[in-house]
């Protein structure tokens, strides 16, 4: 699979057809081994991969750049502690929502690995952009 590193190459990416999305975990390989989804809460098998959007919302008012790096940095946590976890982008068929409302995709369709320059840039972004920690209201 290639490597995206660059920001503005994802920003390009995430307005593109089909819609890409991000997952992190250790990849296409060991994510079609495992199965789909789990809600570990609720102990429950979901009926897909939960995955987060990368293409801006339509009521999105700032830079499309902005909204990529905040996505790919709200869920950085996810790949930390677990070796060979890292984001990856993918498309596929939206069959519903997960417990935390992420959408859940059958069907994948592997595109990128993010590269570490890439999510480097995001996490620049997002510090100097955003109230980081802050609440929507």
């Amino acid at each position: 699979m290639p490597t995206v590193d660059d920001i503005d190459e994802l920003v390009e990416l995430a307005d593109a057809a089909p819609a890409v999305y991000l997952r992190y975990s250790k990849g296409p390989t060991a994510d079609m081994r495992e199965g789909s989804s789990i809600d570990y809460e609720a102990g429950v098998r979901l009926p897909g991969w939960a995955v987060t959007t990368v293409r801006p919302e339509w009521w999105w008012d700032r830079p499309a750049r902005d909204w990529v790096a905040r996505r790919v940095c709200k869920y950085l946590d996810l790949g930390s502690g677990d070796e060979g976890t890292r984001p990856w982008l993918l498309a596929g068929l939206v069959v519903g929502r997960g417990p935390d409302h992420e959408p859940l995709l059958t069907d994948i369709m592997p595109v990128a690995w993010l590269g570490p320059r890439l999510v480097k840039q995001a996490q620049e972004i997002y510090q100097a952009r955003f109230d980081i920690g802050r609440d929507s209201s």
